[in-house]
């Protein structure tokens, strides 16, 4: 069983920036490739961005490629996500999950961008 805790979410102004945070309780964290998929108010789910087990290879959605960086400590089992530039429609709440089958995900975090 692998518990993910989001936290880092919260009101910020256009432009502004935020740093959402995912803790995870199992050591076997390092092993996992991890992605952060959000879902805006009214929408389905959209992934955003994935990370590599080791921490080495990242991809992004189109929407956010140069605003957002993903990144991990396997060290303190924590993976990130630094949002910068943030804009309205990046308003959503934010989700980390692995790459497992099934998949482990969190509770989210909320990420609100007021105009």
């Amino acid at each position: 069983q692998v518990t993910l805790m989001e936290s880092g979410g919260g009101s910020v102004q256009a432009g502004g920036s935020l740093r959402l945070s995912c803790a995870a309780s199992t050591f076997t964290f390092s092993t996992y490739d991890m992605s952060w998929v959000r879902q805006a108010p009214g929408k389905g789910l959209e992934w955003v961005s994935h990370i590599n087990s080791g921490g080495d290879s990242t991809f992004y959605a189109d929407s956010v490629k140069g605003r957002f960086t993903i990144s991990r400590d396997n060290a303190k089992n924590t993976l990130y996500l630094q949002m910068n530039s943030l804009k309205t429609e990046d308003h959503a709440v934010y989700y980390c999950a692995t790459h497992t089958f099934p998949p482990y995900w969190g509770q989210g975090t909320q990420v609100t961008v007021s105009s």
